[in-house]
């Protein structure tokens, strides 16, 4: 282990070093990240363009006294170091391990379990205002990247927090990149600030100006104080952060340990909303990371001195809709694609590269994505969200009331619905199939394959209403040749299996689960049926009927919670209908937030895979 990072076991360790000795420990700690990650994969370039900042921070502070609150979390893996879970470090991200995001539960210094962007201004003002009304006194510290301060929500933050006045601090990270490369007006804003770092030079000079000049009366200062401000709209662009209300200083050098240390210092206890403004780059210190900060954003396990990460030999979901709008761009020019500053990992990047007037990439602001697509569908073209299904969750309203209740066509495509593993509660796409299945007007799909997928997106286009359609990260396997599937049809299923002794109507990636399960029970003499649901909205209320008719046991299966999911709404159906004498079991992920691990971990621990399937079903069964 490292000379100096074996003695951290919580930041307090930091406050007797030596600047050199906290150096090497930066140091130290990068060669940590690189080695652990290459092992277990996660978000590194991020990481290693923090350290210094998570250093100097803990160096300064008295954490947990003092609150510090890491926007996403995913560059906040040299906290975890400092505050004493070096230790336990090669278990990052697995079952049982260190989250590879902030977690309440796993220590005092998360104040926040984090995942999602911008939301650090916000929940760090609140505890601000707590500190301030419980009589408190210690200091309150978000750190935000330049792409979360993109989002409408930080700016709600750093608007409420300038107008209370109240002892509290932004630490800017300004590394020019988001997981993609960084858009919009926020980014050139923080650019032009980067090569104009005068403004508080002049500002101090003036103050040492003013102070110097004995007598000086309220006129006269007034009148300095105007001159400043004329001064600081000339030197720095916007003035956005100032005229929000705080106090802005730098920009700084991210990477200047002593520097920051000696900023902070002085800075951090000033009894006002500050601002400081800290340039980084992204995957610092090694150099793979540092050349290509998107492939490295978040990483699998990859070989440390070649750089290169195993890939599948198989196709996956996501491919398969890359091509496909690639495909359907090429003949329909009225197709346009919008994204959430994800354009290579929802798939967007060759539509993008074809396409590049009709791709807009909005940064990190799903609400804004949605409504904007709103608005492009009203003009009269066929917009394509993709995004995230855990990201989705930020623009609710905005799928109902800009989109449903306009009758509007926008194809949403929701990419890692489901288990997505290593990422854990904060990235599981668990919810979309209840958030989506209740909206008026809404179609809601999940394909069983990537062909599957392909004629989903394709037929989307020609029913001029909103769609959502569902797909897993991962191998989009076809167990079931495309010669033997019924084409897509709006709202029917298909039976891809026949069996006298129950039945399961299964969704998604969960059809094949079943298929594979069904032919386990089969060598033990249980024959099942199985049916791909392929609709959540609408219901093949035919082919349920023939279901129910058919067969007393009545499986359903989904990737999603079953509060108020697929299976339930085959429930709501039965009971619609008033079916009787059959037993619906349905079998999806409890109402509790998954935690982190393996997806084959994951799916086994909730019955998810043919093996653990086939056992319930017996079970259900009493054979």
């Amino acid at each position: 282990m490292s000379e100096h990072l074996k003695n951290i076991k919580g930041p307090g360790d930091l406050k007797g070093m030596s600047v050199p000795e906290l150096k090497a420990l930066a140091q130290e700690i990068r060669e940590r990240l690189v080695d652990v990650t290459s092992k277990k994969g996660g978000h590194l370039a991020a990481s290693l363009g923090a350290v210094e900042i998570a250093i100097a921070l803990h160096y300064t502070l008295k954490s947990p006294q003092d609150k510090i609150v890491w926007d996403v979390g995913h560059q906040s893996y040299a906290h975890k170091l400092l505050t004493g879970r070096e230790e336990h470090f090669d278990t990052l991200r697995e079952m049982g391990g260190i989250s590879g995001f902030p977690k309440r539960e796993e220590s005092e210094h998360d104040i926040f379990t984090s995942g999602h962007a911008s939301t650090s201004i916000s929940s760090a003002i609140g505890l601000a205002q707590a500190r301030d009304l419980k009589g408190e006194d210690h200091k309150v510290v978000a750190v935000i990247g330049d792409a979360s301060l993109s989002a409408g929500l930080a700016f709600e933050g750093m608007n409420h927090a300038g107008h209370t006045k109240t002892n509290f601090a932004v630490i800017l990270n300004d590394n020019e990149h988001s997981i993609s490369k960084p858009v919009g007006a926020m980014s050139r804003c923080l650019n032009q600030m980067i090569s104009n770092p005068l403004y508080n030079r002049v500002r101090d000079e003036a103050e040492k100006v003013v102070k110097s000049i004995p007598r000086l009366g309220p006129a006269a200062v007034k009148k300095v104080k105007k001159f400043q401000e004329g001064l600081k709209n000339l030197i720095v662009p916007g003035i956005l952060f100032e005229e929000l209300g705080f106090r802005y200083f730098g920009p700084i050098d991210g990477h200047d340990l002593e520097g920051m240390i000696s900023m902070f210092g002085k800075i951090l206890p000033m009894k006002e909303p500050v601002l400081i403004h800290v340039i980084t780059k992204k995957g610092k210190g090694y150099k793979f990371a540092e050349e290509d900060p998107t492939t490295f954003h978040g990483v699998d396990a990859f070989d440390v001195e070649e750089g290169s990460q195993a890939s599948s030999k198989k196709k996956s979901f996501t491919e398969h809709f890359s091509d496909k709008m690639a495909e359907l761009g090429k003949k329909n020019k009225d197709i346009v694609a919008v994204t959430a500053a994800m354009p290579g990992g929802t798939g967007l990047s060759e539509f993008g590269r074809l396409f590049p007037d009709r791709t807009y990439d909005v940064g990190i602001t799903e609400a804004h994505a949605v409504t904007f697509a709103a608005g492009l569908a009203r003009g009269g073209l066929k917009p394509v969200v993709a995004v995230y299904s855990t990201f989705m969750q930020r623009a609710y309203d905005q799928l109902i009331h800009d989109v449903a209740l306009q009758k509007l066509p926008v194809v949403f495509c929701l990419d890692r619905a489901g288990l997505v593993g290593k990422d854990g509660p904060t990235h599981h796409g668990a919810f979309d199939l209840s958030y989506t299945r209740n909206i008026p007007g809404f179609t809601v799909m999940a394909p069983k394959d990537g062909e599957e997928l392909e004629q989903m997106l394709e037929r989307s286009f020609e029913w001029n209403r909103p769609v959502v359609i569902r797909y897993p990260r991962g191998e989009a396997t076809q167990l079931v040749s495309a010669s033997s599937c019924a084409p897509l049809e709006y709202g029917k299923a298909e039976s891809l299996r026949q069996g006298k002794d129950f039945a399961v109507i299964a969704l998604g990636c969960m059809v094949n689960t079943s298929l594979r399960a069904c032919d386990m029970l089969s060598g033990q003499g249980i024959e099942g049926a199985v049916i791909n649901a392929r609709f959540v909205k609408p219901l093949d209320s035919v082919m349920l009927e023939e279901v129910f008719h058919k067969h007393k046991k009545v499986f359903t299966i989904e990737e999603g919670v079953a509060s108020g999911g697929f299976g339930g709404a085959v429930l709501e159906f039965a009971e619609r209908e008033n079916i009787s004498g059959v037993k619906i079991r349905c079998i999806g992920l409890p109402d509790e937030f998954i935690e982190h691990g393996s997806q084959e971990e994951l799916r086994r621990k909730y019955h998810l895979t043919p093996d653990e399937l086939a056992g319930v079903i017996k079970s259900e069964l009493g054979k």
